[in-house]
């Protein structure tokens, strides 16, 4: 497989890509019955509670694979991957790099052409899945962003910061960013690091239902590990000429708001007047206000690991 310098996000994987959905023909003898030529990756950790809800969506005859990789799942997860055409992987992290999904693609290559990255708790929309039957088969990209609806306190938002990511891409036109930490957290997925590929980049306009039944608990305890790892790759890249040089005009911005308490202010009224979060009452000013809180976490581990190395 061909691996790109993964220090830095490729420019042709920025997020300003052109929509797809309705501008493909879906081609003469377009079959809707053949599965896709995708194998689709659900990363896992105890995930009893969203599982069977996501492999319902995506349903049978939609993907030529579906490939479980567990992080070592100790509730009934095991027990729900139980289904016809659905594989299992174990992994075990050490630390450091790569992470679960370019240890995937690198010592379990997909043999189909696509390869599609899906949390346990994304649900796959018939939308979707129409509009990647008639766009995936005929594509010149290499790769799509992805839109999710979110859903916050038992409700499907309006409005708020979209949810977008690189999610699907062709088998070897490349993999995650490469980023060499040294447990700087436990996570051992990657989160916020971005697919860097070699080719052009499109969008899917139709949106995967995004719905963490975990609790307010969980989503704040998540966070706060986000905060801590994305602290620490802040100040790695920082200190890394060469990276810098990569970065795009949105990761300059955001960086050089993560260096300021003003951060997590920006964000909230990006969030709740920008993006619309009004529109969904107190649930959208209670989403940007943890928003706020985020990247306030962020501003504040970086000033505290400075003071460490200082």
């Amino acid at each position: 497989m061909h691996r790109p310098d993964p220090s830095g996000e490729s420019r042709r994987s920025r997020e300003d890509a052109p929509d797809v959905g309705s501008s493909v023909d879906g081609g003469v003898g377009a079959s809707t019955s053949d599965p896709l030529d995708l194998t689709i990756v659900i990363p896992v950790l105890n995930e009893a509670g969203h599982l069977a809800g996501c492999l319902d969506a995506i349903g049978s005859g939609f993907a030529r694979k579906v490939v479980i990789l567990d992080s070592g799942s100790t509730d009934e997860t095991r027990q729900l991957a139980r289904r016809p055409g659905v594989d299992w992987l174990d992994f075990r992290w050490n630390g450091r790099f790569p992470k679960k999904r370019n240890w995937f693609l690198r010592e379990h290559t997909p043999e189909t052409r696509w390869v599609l990255f899906l949390d346990a708790d994304e649900f796959l929309t018939p939308d979707f899945k129409q509009e990647l039957r008639r766009v995936l088969p005929y594509t010149g990209y290499v790769g799509f962003w992805l839109r999710y609806s979110v859903y916050f306190l038992e409700r499907k938002l309006k409005g708020g910061y979209p949810m977008k990511k690189l999610a699907l891409f062709r088998v070897g036109a490349g993999e995650y960013e490469r980023i060499d930490e040294d447990h700087w957290s436990s996570l051992d997925m990657e989160v916020h690091e971005h697919p860097v590929l070699e080719g052009p980049v499109g969008s899917i306009r139709s949106k995967i239902d995004h719905r963490d039944m975990r609790g307010i608990g969980s989503y704040m305890a998540k966070h706060a590990e986000y905060a801590s790892w994305e602290a620490a790759r802040f100040l790695k890249s920082a200190g890394d000429p060469a990276v810098r040089a990569r970065w795009t005009w949105k990761q300059k911005l955001k960086y050089r708001l993560m260096r300021t308490p003003f951060a997590g202010v920006v964000y909230f009224f990006g969030s709740y007047l920008v993006y619309g979060g009004w529109m969904d009452g107190s649930a959208g000013f209670a989403f940007a206000l943890l928003k706020m809180s985020y990247f306030t976490q962020i501003y504040c581990r970086i000033r505290e690991l400075e003071c460490k190395d200082s």
